[in-house]
């Protein structure tokens, strides 16, 4: 009967303890968002998205392609050639030949066919590719970050079940303690030892955590600004919205990975038709202007002026054409290739998420509709076995383990749930909803 009552006033203190520290952390909580913001999930998505220096460095490559497609549409700068021809050696007279003259040409080299228009239009579409680069690149980021956002949340909350419950084992403790001094002898030494024994294992398991925390917090900071990462972690939970809507290839199909590809394929199809210009002659045009000074007895001699075509005539190069034509088909035959790869792997990863979220479904409903209420009964029934002296006090600890270990797990389903729904709805973005 002695520790019935004990065992009651120590459930009594408990519950007063808990309450007291959780007003008391309440107020803390309260002082703290008047000081500081709160580091949301669309908080930290936000910040590292406008943070993150590969989206302002791939703008830039989009614009130096842009400015290059403009350079490589314009004709080479014509040549201007100086000359004096013909001077004679005997006397260097510039007026003693009729031959001798000061020359003065210039000549201009065109592109082999299309090339120039076609090389332009090639950058033009390579460019094309670059917003939905970035588009995707937001969306692994804001997956990225919301995975970890999820674990530190995960995390927090995994203490904090583990501090309250290490408030009850240290009364336990104290409850085996004073049961094992008494003279009753109804509690053992291993009972006493082995209460001791899991408090250290709480205490160990929260150093663990508080390790993994700082790791989490650590891959925050690639993105996040280091006084963004010092303010407290929000308390509410953000549930990610799922979509149901089937993942065909031909919805993939919409993905910015996939376009991103894709008009990489297209400017490549256009590097094909470059290709084929080489089989086209190149042409140049050039003239002259020959002035030539009197004759030594004064009389008048005439300028001089000379214009004409060149071309190439590609009689041994053609095997150099055909494999440059060969390789600009092969090029772009392997990135089709590329593309069908990656279609098929986001299908899968697609359709295996869908699965694993089926499964997780169903053992969250048995943890909350049965596995949870029954741990919670165990412990109880156990708890007042003991009180009664019709238990071993080793069966309360290990049910109150038990307990926290079960509540522990169905928070860890929880939040796989929302983690795989993000990583679903990477697959679900297109073209029309980008970033």
């Amino acid at each position: 009967m002695k520790k019935l009552v004990l065992l009651f006033i120590t459930v009594i203190a408990v519950s007063f303890c808990q309450q007291s520290i959780a007003q008391q952390a309440n107020a803390v909580q309260q002082n703290t968002q008047q000081l500081a913001e709160i580091l949301s999930l669309d908080i930290a998505v936000a910040e590292a998205i406008a943070n993150d220096d590969w989206l302002a460095g791939n703008e830039l490559r989009q614009q130096a392609l842009l400015a290059k497609s403009r350079v490589v549409g314009t004709l080479p700068d014509p040549m201007v050639s100086l000359s004096l021809a013909n001077l004679p050696l005997d006397s260097f007279d510039f007026s003693q030949e009729g031959m001798t003259q000061l020359k003065v040409g210039v000549s201009q080299k065109f592109a082999r066919g299309d090339s120039l228009a076609l090389k332009q239009r090639q950058l033009r579409q390579q460019s094309l590719s670059y917003p939905y680069m970035r588009a995707n690149r937001q969306a692994k980021l804001s997956l990225q970050v919301q995975e970890i956002w999820y674990r530190l949340f995960q995390t927090q909350r995994i203490i904090e079940l583990i501090t309250k419950d290490r408030r009850l084992f240290e009364q336990l403790v104290d409850v085996a303690e004073s049961s094992y001094a008494s003279t009753s002898k109804r509690t053992r030494q291993t009972d006493v030892i082995r209460a001791q024994l899991e408090l250290t294992q709480l205490d160990d398991r929260l150093s663990v955590l508080a390790q993994q925390q700082s790791a989490l917090l650590a891959r925050l900071s690639q993105w996040l600004p280091k006084d963004v990462l010092q303010w407290p972690l929000s308390q509410e939970f953000p549930k990610t919205a799922q979509n149901n809507t089937d993942i065909s290839a031909q919805y993939l199909m919409r993905h910015p990975a996939i376009l991103a590809i894709s008009q990489r394929v297209k400017a490549m199809e256009i590097g094909i038709n470059v290709a084929k210009q080489g089989y086209q002659p190149q042409w140049g045009v050039n003239a002259s202007y020959g002035y030539r000074s009197d004759s030594p007895s004064n009389m008048s001699r005439a300028d001089l002026f000379s214009i004409g075509l060149t071309f190439d005539v590609p009689l041994f190069s053609k095997n150099k054409q055909d494999q440059n034509v060969n390789a600009a088909i092969a090029n772009t035959s392997a990135l089709k290739t590329d593309q069908i790869l990656l279609l098929r792997k986001m299908s899968a990863n697609a359709k295996i998420i869908k699965d694993q979220l089926t499964q997780l479904k169903r053992r969250q409903k048995i943890y909350q509709g049965q596995l949870l209420p029954q741990m919670h009964e165990q412990a109880q029934a156990a708890l007042n076995a003991y009180s009664i002296d019709n238990g071993e006090f080793s069966e309360v600890m290990r049910a109150r383990i038990s307990e926290l270990n079960s509540n522990i797990a169905a928070l860890k389903i929880t939040i796989e749930q929302q983690i795989l729904k993000s990583r679903l709805n990477y697959y679900l973005l297109k073209d029309e909803n980008l970033l």
